[in-house]
């Protein structure tokens, strides 16, 4: 698997970006659940949000729940992010990453995941 970013860059507050995840690999996509991680300068890589295998299980973190969303097209082989009402507090390197042990969840530690995207820097700024 090798995981692929797109989207990203700058926006106003209480603006809106889409991050995309795709596999560019041949391996199997499916069997994975896909998370999202953002990290600052400093900070330790944190939690964003998750989605199952099938798609029916979405945990986010309290910081973007009600205006985050995510979602895969398992067909495309792609992850989605979609993020409305950004803030300030939302800058940061955002990364997708698969999760190799554990179950799905909120807070996941970054050590679970493995196989990540390059990253896409998402500032926002008035």
């Amino acid at each position: 698997v090798h995981l692929v970013q797109s989207g990203g860059g700058s926006v106003e507050p209480a603006g809106s970006l889409r991050l995309s995840c795709s596999n560019t690999g041949d391996s199997w996509w499916n069997p994975y659940n896909i998370g999202w991680f953002r990290q600052t300068p400093g900070k330790e890589r944190e939690f964003v949000a998750a989605i199952s295998r099938s798609g029916s299980i979405t945990p986010y973190a309290d910081a973007v729940k009600g205006r985050f969303t995510i979602s895969r097209d398992n067909a495309k082989k792609t992850v989605y992010l979609q993020m409305d009402n950004l803030g300030p507090e939302d800058t940061a390197i955002y990364y997708c990453a698969l999760q190799l042990k554990g179950s799905i969840g909120m807070n996941k530690s970054p050590d679970d995941f493995g196989s990540w995207g390059q990253g896409t820097q998402v500032t926002v700024s008035s």
